[in-house]
């Protein structure tokens, strides 16, 4: 395998659940990784699923240009170039909160993270797959089912979700020039750490209190995988991926 047969990737929000799975997804298949996240020793974990494969910790607030930056010029500097940004790091914000009781500093918390810093990584990836050669590479945001359809009392989170997409579709656009590919996967249901709860009872559109099913989070990693490993010529824009029986399609 040649230097360019090597694939090099930023995986945010590295350090746990969906950006985890991802991350050991892609680091088995034979890419490098840079693992971004707030938590240098969660990172270390994610690096040690995989041992010996070619990985980076960087510790990052997406939230934070000058920490964004960072990140992109330590993977550039540790691996050459950038071929893929899987933009995961997010936040639901504080859960079960009527919008009228929402502090503005928790709206502002997820907006920062879940729609700047997706804003500031994708940038400073698009800068570097214009510049470099060969020219390319591809973005993928991850968004959820949110950017559909909201639960109850979840104003930020589906705000910042419906944003991402406008995001996907400008990036899209302005990416074809640079050989820049830029899609979406949205998510509904994967078995983490932060959907826990659903497993015991999620709040429903009607006021009722109900469990949901959940999905393994190892298919979302293997969508994400597969979106990634597609030829620049070809792109998935958007693709949802949930637990099949989750109270998504239809009424109730």
């Amino acid at each position: 395998m040649t230097d360019r047969d090597v694939k090099i990737a930023v995986v945010t929000g590295a350090g746990s659940g969906i950006g985890r799975a991802v991350a050991v997804e892609l680091l088995g298949a034979g890419w490098s990784v840079a693992l971004a996240g707030r938590h240098p020793e969660t990172l270390t974990e994610t690096a040690e699923l995989v041992p010996g494969a070619a990985c980076l910790a960087v510790r990052t607030d997406v939230s934070r240009p000058d920490e964004v930056a960072a990140l992109f010029s330590a993977t550039v500097e540790r691996f050459g170039r950038v071929d893929l940004l899987f933009n995961n790091a997010g936040t639901f914000g504080p859960g079960g909160v009527p919008v009228e009781d929402l502090p503005y500093e928790a709206w502002r918390h997820v907006v920062d993270t879940n729609l700047n810093g997706a804003f500031l990584c994708a940038q400073a990836a698009y800068r570097r797959m214009k510049e470099q050669d060969p020219q390319g590479g591809r973005i993928i945001n991850n968004g959820s089912v949110s950017a559909h359809a909201p639960r109850p009392h979840s104003a930020p989170y589906t705000a910042t979700k419906h944003a991402l997409t406008g995001l996907t579709k400008s990036l899209s656009l302005d990416g074809r020039p640079y050989r820049i590919a830029a899609g979406q996967i949205d998510i509904g249901n994967a078995a983490t750490d932060m959907t826990a709860g659903m497993r015991t009872g999620a709040l429903q559109a009607n006021g009722e209190v109900v469990p949901e099913p959940v999905m393994d989070v190892a298919d979302v990693a293997r969508t994400v995988r597969h979106m990634a490993e597609l030829p620049l010529e070809a792109n998935v824009q958007f693709a949802t991926v949930l637990a099949t029986g989750m109270p998504y399609v239809g009424r109730g």
